[in-house]
């Protein structure tokens, strides 16, 4: 992925948000050069993965299968300085037919919740013990109301509405074509992005780039580690 379409990617992001009078936290802008004067007082946005996420899941084709995150919260699994923090928020930015692939998680809980904008759909599956899509039908809670589908069942929410989607169960979504970018919340559990996201059929999590320019803010990926003045 080119880091001339992340950096547009995020440039394109800002004003969006603001248009909803959704505010990120001070990190969200602070430039690469800003990071080099950030000690260890940051460290909890550094481990805990905080900030931009823009990934095209290695499909080279980020207009048709690719999501752009936020993450204003979370906690982290292994460290223990982290561990009281057991939950996560998400801001999820999401293009008409623009796809995130179908996958699940092992350990996280999420709710989706769409916040603003135009409808999602979502597409759902049981997963199997060996963890293969399974064909049965979906039995899923939305705004607390149970609802069963068959798999695979396109499901379209409307803004304000959302689903709770637990572990193993696996997902695609989208926003749907003619009603505009679709912007999602995401509340959950402690998020893990480098073990526990399972595509279907495996695909890498995260993009490589491509730097056909300089980055205008660093992805939640691209942290420096902090090293004290000589």
């Amino acid at each position: 992925m080119k880091r001339s379409i992340i950096n547009q990617t995020i440039e394109d992001a800002k004003p969006l948000l603001d248009d909803y009078h959704i505010t990120l936290p001070p990190f969200a802008y602070w430039s690469p050069d800003g990071w080099t004067t950030k000690g260890t007082e940051c460290d909890e946005i550094r481990h805990c993965m905080l900030g931009w996420d823009i990934t095209d899941f290695g499909s080279g084709e980020f207009e048709k299968v690719g999501l752009v995150m936020f993450t204003v919260r979370n906690g982290h699994k292994v460290l223990p300085q982290y561990q009281s923090k057991t939950y996560c928020e998400k801001i999820l930015i999401v293009q008409e037919d623009q796809v995130t692939p179908m996958h699940y998680h092992k350990d996280k809980q999420e709710d989706i919740i769409v916040r603003a904008g135009g409808n999602m759909v979502v597409q759902l599956h049981n997963v199997t013990e060996s963890g293969e899509l399974d064909d049965t039908d979906v039995t899923v809670s939305l705004d607390g109301i149970s609802r069963t589908v068959p798999a695979s069942d396109k499901m379209v929410l409307t803004p304000g509405e959302s689903i709770t989607l637990p572990p193993f169960l696996a997902h695609a979504f989208w926003a749907e074509s003619g009603h505009g970018v679709s912007i999602i919340g995401e509340v959950s559990k402690v998020n893990d992005d480098n073990r526990d996201n399972f595509f279907v059929p495996s695909l890498p999590r995260f993009p490589e780039i491509e730097e056909d320019a300089l980055p205008i803010h660093l992805l939640c990926t691209e942290y420096p580690s902090y090293a004290p003045p000589a």
